[in-house]
């Protein structure tokens, strides 16, 4: 295939920007104007189409034999597809491949030019992009101007491009195509009418709240006044002291454990708190109204995922919209539906990280809990309460065998344990004492005893990489050079990575520290994120399924196909979600899912 490089320039101003908009809003605004398109075939000297001359070459190319290649192409392929309606045969995003290869430290042009060239000056972004701002009409000059700036930035998209690219995977590569097309070629179509009704009873139910409340919602929305409105009521308001300026502050956010033992003592001012929480949590309201705005006249939504949002590889929301945080069965999930004649398929690895960090701590006993399909929930329950715990009679109990099993495996300790639970954030809210969190504690880890092993294996193998002579393969990944190697080529960096004051320590946008419980964390996220996107490219590479995938959500694979034969469809997807990496064979894995007219999983 052809290659080509460009970079749009598009008007802008101080109000209609991309700091101040998504792309689709900037690009759907009536004002939205090309001024101009930077373009590079193959090899060939960069040229500059104004905008008289930016369609006409456009579609003088042939994008069903052509590779897009743009840094940030999720905007530029956005403005290609949506626009100018051309759809290129493969996406590159030089951008999301610096996040791949460099993470946690910036994408931007800018940054990576600099990192990558650090002795060329030549290869360095300008500024004259400011010399345009607010002129509609570019006179000739400015113009002149723009185009030689967005020149030099193609030239250097194109050298990062050939840079970059042998360092990086092909299937990495194929994620970044398949993670820009959900963007610029959207499926997902959204149910308008079960959106706006969804998002007016919320603005409905949160007034009717907020005014049994009886308090001024300014009052109830400012964090003084509302500590000022208690001490009025004859309460003490809770204080914490500021992490950023270290005075004392009124502690009255949601996960302020003071705050919620205030509200559990006075459960005769609960309207006065569910009134605090309406207006403080505008989010179902906040986000359906994003879900409208970002819907196209053919009903259709962009996807905008955020390629290597985490040093582990994962997935992130972007544009406002985090379609990695929807809850299940929301309405928010159900407003995204499918096309006519086809379903919506959604596929979850099942318990993926606690399978991946049992075979990772070579923990037998776990390991064939889940081969033998055992719930394994239940099991370490019935080891907390010392009796038999069932899954349908025993539904708190086996609730908090599942926060133990999904939270303890990282060293989380007995106190964070308890206000886990006390929080309700996964669940009910139970309570426990600290001595029965400590029992909790003492439980996992003697039951389960090989994974508190692999927690120091682990920092004492990312700490022997501060020997530049260090190098040791382990269960699939390499430890060398401040680096944990994944299977796939990629890497967990720990730039600078020392010890501190005692602690271990890496920089990554700043100064972190680290140990073993975390490492291992980040180590079975990151191999967890291999399984599922080997799924995603197996699935999108299978002709028998005339499948398109659309969405994943962490451990969930969502896709549109055919209606017709629904059956052996999901069979096939559970079949691909179930395949064995080379580098775990014995890794058991299970998937489950189903199909609707709509995302309803």
């Amino acid at each position: 295939m052809d290659l080509v490089t460009l970079d749009f320039e598009t008007y802008f101003d101080t109000k209609i920007s991309l700091t101040k908009m998504t792309t689709m809003d900037y690009v759907r605004h009536e004002k939205f104007k090309v001024w101009g398109v930077g373009i590079k075939i193959n090899h060939d000297d960069t040229e500059w189409y104004g905008e008289e001359e930016a369609e006409d070459a456009l579609r003088s190319i042939d994008w069903d034999h052509t590779t897009l290649i743009a840094h940030n192409t999720p905007f530029d392929g956005y403005i290609l597809t949506r626009y100018y309606k051309l759809i290129p045969k493969y996406y590159v995003d030089t951008a999301a491949v610096a996040r791949a290869l460099h993470p946690g430290q910036s994408a931007r042009l800018k940054d990576v030019a600099i990192r990558l060239f650090p002795d060329d000056e030549t290869m360095r972004k300008g500024d004259e992009l400011i010399d345009a701002k607010g002129i509609y009409d570019l006179p000739p000059d400015i113009e002149e101007t723009l185009g030689g700036y967005c020149i030099q930035d193609v030239d250097l998209t194109y050298a990062l491009y050939h840079q970059m690219l042998p360092q990086m995977p092909q299937s990495e590569m194929d994620l970044i195509d398949l993670t820009c097309r959900m963007f610029c070629e959207p499926m997902l179509i959204v149910d308008r009418e079960a959106l706006t009704t969804f998002r007016d009873e919320t603005i409905a139910n949160n007034e009717s709240i907020i005014k049994a409340g009886g308090v001024d919602p300014k009052i109830l929305s400012s964090n003084k006044q509302f500590a000022e409105h208690i001490y009025n009521m004859g309460l003490v308001p809770p204080t914490k002291t500021s992490p950023n300026t270290g005075k004392t502050i009124p502690a009255l956010g949601k996960n302020d454990k003071a705050f919620t033992q205030m509200q559990s003592m006075y459960p005769q001012f609960q309207h006065i708190w569910d009134a605090r929480k309406a207006v403080k949590s505008r989010i179902n309201e906040t986000r359906a109204q994003r879900f409208l705005d970002a819907t196209h006249d053919d009903g259709t939504i962009s996807v905008p995922l955020r390629y290597y949002a985490a040093h582990t590889g994962r997935f992130g929301g972007t544009e406002k919209i985090n379609m990695q945080n929807m809850p299940r069965k929301s309405p928010l999930r159900r407003a995204l539906t499918s096309p006519p004649n086809k379903l919506v398929f959604v596929a979850d690895l099942s318990n993926i990280e606690a399978r991946m960090l049992a075979w990772l701590a070579d923990e037998d006993v776990l390991l064939d809990q889940y081969k033998n399909g055992e719930d394994t929930y239940c099991i370490l329950a019935s080891d907390i309460y010392g009796r038999p715990i069932d899954k349908l009679l025993d539904e708190l109990e086996r609730f908090v065998g599942k926060v133990a099993m999904l939270g303890l495996g990282y060293g989380m300790g007995a106190l964070k344990f308890q206000s886990t639970l006390e929080s309700g954030a996964m669940g009910p809210s139970i309570k426990f004492s600290t001595k029965e969190a400590y029992d909790v504690v003492s439980t996992y880890r003697s039951s389960y005893s090989k994974i508190p092993l692999l927690w120091n294996k682990l920092e004492t193998k990312l700490a022997n990489t501060i020997n530049p002579n260090y190098k040791e393969e382990w269960h699939g990944l390499t430890f060398h050079d401040k680096k944990i190697k994944l299977p796939n080529g990629l890497s967990l960096h720990y730039n600078n990575l020392r010890y501190c004051a005692g602690k271990l320590t890496y920089d990554s946008r700043a100064t972190e520290s680290t140990w073993g419980g975390r490492i291992t964390e980040n180590v079975v996220q990151a191999l967890s994120r291999l399984i599922v996107t080997d799924a995603m490219l197996r699935i999108q590479n299978d002709k028998t399924l005339d499948a398109k995938i659309v969405l994943t959500v962490h451990d969930e694979i969502v896709l549109i196909s055919n209606a017709n034969d629904a059956d052996a469809t999901m069979a096939k997807l559970i079949s691909h979600m179930c395949v064995n990496p080379c580098w775990a064979t014995n890794l058991p894995l299970n998937a489950e899912g189903g199909y609707d007219n709509r995302y309803s999983k």
